[in-house]
């Protein structure tokens, strides 16, 4: 979708006057902004067009491949500006780790996109910043742990969830079906265990309704709309995409008000069951205490449970429908994993202690994760102070996107960075070798809190699934067939497809 097109689409909803006035504003806006670099060493980057900035240049479906482009011009940290809003990209693995990990104070603030601003407001774990950040982030981690988040209870959770989802792929008897549901409600439900307390049956209205409708929304704030509504939300406030997230927010904000309320009335703070009862009684005994300032407060419970539950099913989720996709587009390497499963599990359950004992299947996890690369662009930063950082000025409160892509498809770190090749996590033994440019859950101080509980979920479903089932595609289509380009999104899906699960 062109520019143009969006800018002509908004005539329809402002007034020619009121529209010029925008564009008079903005202009002076980006103008000021722009004039603005010539005081000190900037990042270098592409000229912008006053009001547009570089946007005639941007793939907005795929905004990260422009990005990639401009690095191999302009370099591993450059400045481009999304309509008038600045922006400074940091390329490659050495310039990304030395900015999220070296300087990670500098870095390390959220800077939410107005779409984010609008639903989170600040609060919860993923948008938010300061202290409010710090507190739900740290008691997040410390209560996912005790509910599970990498030890043993976690792992049993996520081995039921296997026969579970195992006996849905059974009932479609080795014909063609689509995983992404089925995939995304078993994936759903180990967070959602150590979140509610229980998980839930793949037939419960409420249960899939959020699920899907959650999902919904990761792909919609990804869009070309709504980018356009962050940049420009005088003239795209009424876009129908923005209005379907603002309308799935309000429902699955609903839908947990309904389960807090049923968890509040059989609430034990001597034994809770999950998250939300763990912040109940902390909020309960701060009350009980005459504290009533603190960040324990219903605003942050609603949001940092729903950054959890999105945040617990769509990656993981999408992580592992890839590496099915993949296993079927390249059946030779699906073999490789199967004969090491059957070689060293035989038929007994998987778990994860096995891992060091299956080197190959490891590999073809983490090339899974680096190849889809599911959040190229990661989640923007902000810088929390102005930092000369490689010898350029970068002002307090710059919006900064790590470019993950080009950390994951690096050419000085990966022998064939643009192909699936397992071999970039072997050695010339087919020993597992950890990689340092292998940075999909991010880095510093807002590396993914879940990134124990996806590594332990990717590991035992993907090799319980391989050990149990084949993954083919579809009568009449071949392996060259299927399509790897992945579905626009704010993270990278794989296009619609229906894949053959034949019981081994």
């Amino acid at each position: 979708m062109g520019i143009l097109d969006l800018f002509l689409q908004s005539t329809t909803y402002v007034s020619l006057l009121g529209g010029l006035v925008v564009l008079l504003l903005l202009y002076l806006i980006s103008f000021s902004s722009f004039s603005s670099r010539a005081h000190k060493k900037e990042p270098p980057g592409p000229k912008p067009l006053p009001l547009l900035g570089n946007l005639l240049q941007l793939d907005l479906k795929r905004p990260y491949n422009t990005l990639m482009e401009l690095s191999r011009k302009y370099g591993s940290l450059f400045t481009v500006y999304f309509g008038p809003q600045k922006v400074v990209v940091l390329a490659g693995y050495k310039t990304v780790k030395e900015a999220l990990v070296t300087y990670a104070d500098d870095f390390g603030e959220r800077d939410p996109m107005l779409i984010a601003e609008e639903t989170n407001h600040g609060h919860g774990v993923l948008w938010s910043n300061g202290d409010s950040w710090k507190e739900m982030r740290r008691f997040s981690i410390t209560n996912l742990r005790d509910f599970g988040m990498g030890k043993r209870a976690c792992e049993d959770k996520i081995i039921e969830e296997c026969q579970h989802l195992m006996e849905v792929f059974k009932n479609f008897k080795g014909k063609a079906f689509d995983t992404s549901q089925s995939m995304n409600y078993a994936v759903s439900n180990i967070i959602c265990s150590m979140v509610y307390g229980s998980r839930f049956e793949y037939d419960d209205p409420q249960f899939t309704t959020m699920v899907d409708q959650t999902n919904k929304r990761v792909q919609l704030v990804g869009t070309p709309s709504i980018q356009m509504y962050n940049w420009f939300p005088w003239i795209y406030k009424w876009v129908a995409n923005r209005k379907e997230v603002l309308q799935i927010t309000d429902f699955v904000t609903k839908q947990n008000l309904e389960l807090f309320s049923r968890l509040k009335e059989t609430l034990n703070p001597q034994m809770c069951r999950g998250f939300v009862d763990a912040f109940l009684a902390k909020k309960l005994n701060l009350e009980e205490s005459g504290i009533t300032n603190s960040h324990f407060h219903d605003d942050n419970l609603m949001l940092t449970v729903l950054n959890l539950f999105a945040a617990g099913t769509d990656t993981t989720a999408t992580t592992l429908r890839w590496a099915l996709l993949l296993m079927a587009k390249y059946p030779k390497i699906q073999d490789q994993v199967q004969e090491e499963l059957s070689r060293v599990i035989g038929s007994r359950q998987v778990q994860v202690e096995d891992r060091k004992n299956l080197p190959f299947t490891d590999a073809v996890i983490h090339e899974t994760q680096r190849l889809a690369n599911i959040v190229p662009m990661a989640v923007p930063h902000r810088t929390s102070r102005d930092i000369t950082f490689q010898g350029y000025f970068i002002k307090k409160g710059t919006t900064v996107y790590p470019l993950l892509t080009s950390v994951l498809y690096d050419e000085s770190e990966w022998e064939s960075p643009h192909t699936f090749n397992p071999s970039h996590f072997l050695d010339k033994d087919g020993k597992f070798v950890k990689r340092d440019a292998f940075m999909p859950f991010s880095a510093g101080r807002r590396i993914c809190l879940g990134e124990s509980l996806a590594r332990m979920e990717l590991f035992v479903f993907f090799a319980t699934l391989l050990q149990h089932f084949r993954f083919t595609p579809p009568p009449g289509v071949s392996e060259d067939q299927l399509d790897l380009t992945p579905r626009v999104g704010f993270t990278l899906n794989p296009s619609p497809h229906k894949l053959c699960a034949s019981r081994v």
